[in-house]
């Protein structure tokens, strides 16, 4: 078996697939190419980084079965699987007035083609392998008047997650992108369907997402740090999936950054005890342009207190920093003790809501949940790109790790 990394990507002549290739093959992986598009594939394998073998191209139907079965016959040992390609409704036309024809091609694209390509190519995958579904924050609100797109983006996640739980071996994985600037969207802003403005209006960091920032998490998924997520839905939206604001948000007033922009990573609120293992999340890059902070001081606050350890911790953050910078906080793991799990459940609101206020700047907060045995190792990819200028669009969200994961080393 060889060594280099290959990721099979659908939907990859254009949009987010199409940056996502481009992405995989600068960090040197072997691409897989799937679409109808032949001709912009083809265009695209000329601009895409050379790989030790050459990347591949496949001309396929995915609304076809037997043409999705087919892909199995010479495929490559596949460290990933990239289920990107999707596409929208074009008719307006209410649920109840829609043909099954109208009705049928998004349900055979958007949800029977992922399940049936992991049918097709699971004996590819290597061992630990990954497979990350790409869903929409359409997946987690209904949006009237788009045929079956937010039916069929929920049952992804739905396969996703049962697929994680019947596959614990590998990393399973589903990708929400908020407003993006694809063919579909860029289509549905020509046809009048689609306002840019509102679009931003409805996004607390107060823009629409490119293509490339969606391709850095598909990327970041796609890696072996990713694997603690399995299971996960994972929101790339700015805040969008979060913000229950009836007013429209501020526009964003701040400079996007190169996805590639060094991070400083400040690593505060430690215990003395474990220092020595969570400093390592720390980086010396302190002339880099994005800055972010690090904060572990939930994790030592006592119980009825989480609330107010958050608070503390974004106003300390807020009066180090105006613009372009992150704060992840680690919290501990979510229980179910009537006396105090209120608190731990209005700490996650809380960041939410507190993406929701900064979003315009610029300033981003998540937060990622670490069990009692969780190993620093496990943490860093993870919390390094919650942190960094490739998770720009990342705010808002709350992330579990799976359980049963090594004791800190």
């Amino acid at each position: 078996m060889h060594s280099q990394k290959t990721v099979l990507i659908t939907g990859s002549a254009s949009g987010i697939g199409y940056a996502s290739a481009l992405r995989f093959a600068r960090d040197g992986w072997r691409c897989v190419l799937v679409d109808h598009q032949a001709e912009a594939l083809q265009d695209l394998i000329g601009k895409m980084a050379r790989a030790a073998e050459p990347h591949l191209i496949r001309v396929v139907d995915l609304m076809e079965p037997a043409a999705i079965a087919a892909l199995a016959a010479d495929m490559p040992y596949l460290d990933a699987i990239i289920n990107n390609a999707g596409m929208s409704d074009s008719t307006q036309l209410p649920l109840t007035a829609m043909t099954q024809e109208q009705f049928a091609p998004l349900v055979r694209l958007n949800l029977d083609a992922p399940r049936l390509i992991f049918q097709a190519l699971e004996k590819r995958l290597k061992p630990h392998g990954r497979v990350v579904n790409v869903s929409s924050g359409a997946g987690l609100h209904a949006i009237p008047f788009r045929g079956a797109y937010s039916p069929t983006k929920t049952g992804v996640i739905a396969f996703t997650q049962a697929l994680a739980a019947a596959r614990p071996d590998l990393g399973v994985t589903a990708l929400c992108p908020g407003f993006v600037r694809t063919e579909i969207v860029r289509r549905l802003i020509e046809s009048g369907r689609l306002d840019p403005v509102r679009a931003a209006g409805k996004t607390p960091l107060g823009r629409i997402a490119e293509p490339v920032e969606l391709a850095e998490a598909l990327f970041f998924l796609a890696s072996e740090g990713a694997l603690p997520l399995s299971g996960a839905a994972v929101s790339v939206d700015g805040a969008a999936s979060v913000y229950g604001g009836s007013i429209q948000c501020a526009p964003a007033a701040y400079e996007v950054l190169p996805m590639d922009a060094e991070t400083a990573i400040d690593v505060v609120g430690v215990a003395a005890a474990a220092k020595q293992n969570w400093m390592s999340l720390q980086t010396d890059h302190k002339e880099a342009r994005y800055k972010a902070v690090i904060d572990a001081s939930v994790l030592n606050a006592r119980d009825g207190e989480r609330l107010n350890a958050v608070h503390e911790a974004a106003k300390r953050f807020a009066l180090a920093h105006t613009h372009n910078a992150s704060l992840t906080l680690l919290l501990p793991t979510q229980t179910q003790n009537w006396a105090t799990c209120g608190d731990e459940a209005a700490a996650r609101m809380f960041v939410a809501t507190q993406a929701c206020e900064w979003g315009s700047k610029g300033l981003r907060i998540n937060s990622l949940e670490v069990h009692a045995h969780t190993s620093v190792s496990q943490v860093q990819p993870i919390a390094r790109y919650m942190a960094s200028a490739a998770a720009q669009f990342l705010t808002g969200q709350a992330w579990t790790m799976a359980s049963g994961l090594a004791e800190i080393q």
